[in-house]
This record gives C-alpha cells, sequence and structure tokens, in this order.
C-alpha cells in the first residue's frame, strides 16, 4: 500500500491520484488557492476514494454557509457509500466518521475522530490541520495546544514541520505565551516560507503584545508567506488593517479596506467578519466609514437566516447595527431565540452567550448604552466559545468597553480594561489608553460635580 506525504497508509492506487493529494495536503496547510484543483484532481482520478469525498465535505461545513451543508451531507452519503466496497485504511474511515459527527453538530465528535487518526500515526500533519481547524471554530485554544504539543516529536524531521509549527505558534499565542509563539512561528516560517497561518500567527503576538511597528514588518517583508493564498490573503490585510490603526492610522486603514479587504465583495464569513470588525472598530475612534455599512448591511440581511455558526451571526449583527437596519436586527435575534433551546453544540452556543450578544449589539446600533452594556457584560465571559480568536473577538470586547462608557458604568468598565490588559501580559494598546484616559477624566469631572 502507498503511504503519503504524512507518512500514511492510503488506498490510493494511481501515483498521479497520490501527487495530487500530496498537493492537496500541502495547499490545504499553506491556504493555498489552487488546494479544491487538486482535490478534484485526486476524486476525478479516483472518485471511490472515502477520503477525498469525506474532505470535500469536512471543507465544505468550515465555509460556515448554509447551501454548504447539502454538499457535505451529500458527501458524507457518497464517502458511506465506497466504505462499503471495502479497502479503506482505519484513518480513511475516521475521517468520513469525523464528518458524520459534524454533520449531527458534534463537532468535538469530529474533532475525536481526528485525534484518533493522529494517534494512530502522530505524523499525521493533515488530521492535526483539520483537529485544530475545528478547535479553532469552537474557540478550544488549550485543546489546540494540547493537541499539537502531542505530535511534535513526530514531526522532528518531517516535511511538514513548518506547518505544524505554525499551528503550535497559533496555538501558543491563544494561551498567552507570547514570546514562544512568536519564536516557534519564526521557526516554522524558516522551514515553510508559503505558510500563512505561522506568519499570521505572530502577526497575532504583535498585535496582543501591542507592537504594531513589528507586526506591520513582518507582513511586509514575508509576502510569499501569503501572496498565494485563498481568500486568507484578505485576514492577513485586516491584520496589517489592526496595526495601523492602533498606529492612529485611519486614512491609510481606510484604503486598505477598499482596494485589499473588500477588493473582493464575497459573503464568505470569514470575508464578512474582517470588513465589518473593522468598520466598527473605526468608528468607535470616531473615523466616519460614510456608505460602506450598506454593502455589509445587504449581504446580512441575506444571511440572517443561516444560523450556522454564533461567530458569524455576530458579525452579521455588527452590520445591520452599523446600517441603522433595526428591523431587520430583531429579526434576527428573533430568529437566534427561537433556535437557542434546540440540542447540538451550534444552537447551545447561539442562546448563550449568542443571544445576548446579539441583543446587545442591536442595542448599541439603536444607542441604547444602558440596555448594550447589561447584555454584552453578561455575555462577555463566554465570549471564547464563540471560536475565532482574541483579536477577532475583541471588537465585541470594544463594543461592551464603550458600551459601559457611554452609560457611564465606569468601575465596571475599568475592570474589563485591566482585565484585557492582563490578558496582553501587561500591555495596553490605544484602545485601552484612550478609555482609561477617559474614565479619569469622568471621575475628574463627576468628583468636581459632586462638590459643588
Amino acid at each position: 500500500m502507498k503511504t503519503d506525504i504524512c507518512t500514511c497508509p492510503i488506498s490510493l492506487s494511481s501515483s498521479t491520484a497520490l501527487k495530487h493529494w500530496d498537493n492537496m495536503v500541502r495547499g490545504f496547510l499553506a491556504h493555498t488557492a489552487v488546494t479544491p484543483e487538486h482535490l478534484g484532481a485526486v476524486l476525478h482520478e479516483e472518485p471511490g476514494f472515502a477520503m477525498g469525498i469525506a474532505a470535500r465535505g469536512l471543507f465544505s461545513l468550515m465555509l460556515g454557509r448554509r447551501e454548504m451543508v447539502s454538499v457535505a451531507r451529500d458527501a458524507h452519503r457518497d464517502a458511506v457509500a465506497a466504505l462499503a466496497h471495502g479497502g479503506a485504511t482505519t484513518r480513511e474511515q475516521l475521517w468520513v466518521c469525523a464528518l458524520g459527527a459534524w454533520l449531527q453538530d458534534d463537532p468535538r465528535g469530529a474533532v475525536d475522530c481526528m485525534e484518533q487518526a493522529m494517534r494512530l500515526n502522530p505524523a499525521d500533519t493533515l488530521s492535526a490541520k483539520v483537529s485544530h481547524a475545528i478547535r479553532f471554530i469552537l474557540g478550544d485554544n488549550l485543546g489546540m495546544r494540547r493537541s499539537l504539543e502531542r505530535v511534535l516529536d513526530a514531526h522532528e524531521e518531517h516535511p511538514l514541520r513548518g506547518y505544524l509549527l505554525g499551528c503550535l505558534s497559533f496555538a501558543q499565542e491563544e494561551t498567552g505565551s507570547y514570546r514562544q509563539a512568536e519564536a516557534t512561528g519564526l521557526e516554522g516560517l524558516s522551514l515553510v516560507g508559503d505558510d500563512a497561518w505561522g506568519m499570521h500567527a505572530v502577526a497575532h503576538v504583535y498585535d496582543m503584545t501591542h507592537d504594531p511597528a513589528k507586526g506591520i514588518a513582518l507582513i511586509d517583508s514575508h509576502k510569499t508567506a501569503w501572496n498565494h493564498c485563498n481568500n486568507f490573503r484578505y485576514h492577513v490585510w485586516w491584520h496589517k488593517a489592526l496595526l495601523h490603526l492602533d498606529q492612529g492610522e485611519s486614512d491609510l486603514v481606510l484604503s486598505l479596506y477598499d482596494t485589499r479587504i473588500r477588493q473582493d465583495k464575497t459573503d464568505d464569513y470569514r470575508d464578512f467578519s474582517n470588513a465589518s470588525s473593522l468598520l466598527l472598530r473605526l468608528e468607535l475612534e470616531g473615523v466616519h466609514v460614510g456608505d460602506r455599512w450598506e454593502e455589509l448591511a445587504d449581504l446580512a440581511e441575506a444571511r440572517a437566516d443561516d444560523g450556522c455558526l454564533t461567530f458569524a451571526d455576530l458579525h452579521y449583527m455588527l452590520a445591520l447595527a452599523g446600517d441603522k437596519r433595526h428591523d431587520a436586527a430583531n429579526r434576527m435575534i428573533a430568529r437566534v431565540a427561537e433556535k437557542a433551546h434546540l440540542p447540538g453544540h451550534t444552537t447551545h452556543v447561539m442562546g448563550d452567550p449568542g443571544l445576548a450578544a446579539a441583543e446587545g449589539l442591536a442595542a448599541f446600533g439603536e444607542a441604547r448604552y444602558d440596555t448594550a452594556f447589561k447584555k454584552l457584560s453578561a455575555a462577555q465571559p463566554k465570549f471564547q466559545v464563540i471560536g475565532g480568536s482574541h483579536a477577532q473577538r475583541d471588537v465585541f470586547e470594544r463594543v461592551t468597553i464603550d458600551a459601559g462608557l457611554r452609560a457611564g458604568h465606569l468601575d465596571q468598565v475599568e475592570a474589563l480594561l485591566l482585565k484585557r490588559r492582563d490578558l496582553r501580559k501587561g500591555a495596553s494598546d490605544t484602545f485601552s489608553d484612550t478609555r482609561l484616559s477617559a474614565i479619569g477624566k469622568l471621575r475628574n469631572i463627576n468628583h468636581a460635580t459632586a462638590a459643588q
């Protein structure tokens, strides 16, 4: 039996199919635009390859789009039928099981299948990356790190070691080991120069440790790590925009928004979250964003019934609130409330903290700041479980803080700011500095008023 680039036994019989499979693996790890083409070539060559069919289904679910669920269900049906013909390896069977679990709204079950595959062969970088990706969607930062640390030794002399280090760097950053994450990510880049995920992990470090100049220099000097990417390149541009915003360069940020981040006006939730969160960050800093909300709000209305990911739903709500589409926002809240008590992981997160967060964002858009703060601060301790990264979820932290400031809850807001700074190991960015300064000024005013 042949083995693939991960040193795993594989039931592909064609050398051509195996070559495309190995290219698909590398492409998936590097977030390249040609990854689907290689997977398509594998299945054209060997249409009964169950793991390849399951990969199509799993990758479809990662898109977080309602219409892709039926694509994933069809893939699962076809993969199960392919398994019935025999010859599949245990790893290949586990991938089909993972797809089935996720389709039952049990993404943790899908992770368990990937972890079983990694126990079969700890050098299985592809299964490690998929486990990492699903845990990222779940907000499972500790699980991401433990999973990768378990298989690190098996990648000592591995051709894909650099990509694994990129994932580990991100997990280290998300668990607060910033200096370690920086070193791990840069080591990975030295091994595989096209590792967009690892490069972006180091950019996260510089964002969280308030070193925007270093982050900008990293992105500018490693374009070969991400200019080959699929839409992930828009996310890298988003990171660059955040770093420039921290330096107060709002005109440049708006230019990046128009020419890079929204270069292609897709409704992919990942692209959408880049855009909506950046516009709101700009508005919180007093920057006028013109009519840019309109395009996003149109897409948000069209996607408001998806209900695939709370992370996506809350970014749709940002756009509805930003464009003052209060009726559409209320319809979305009603949908979330209706689905929140159904069984399953997605609906559980939708109910808590999703519902309170959505209500808070809608209230913020209506300038009902006291309600917004109460709802958002109730949701805030559980923001982690909506998935994504600290940098992505920080937009919700910022709205919570600004709602509290506008409502006059100075002590509670100060506590949130200090907690936010603790997450950054004491680093205080421009956002924190300006809000803490505002709290000091408001307290002086209050004391002066009380003394009169």
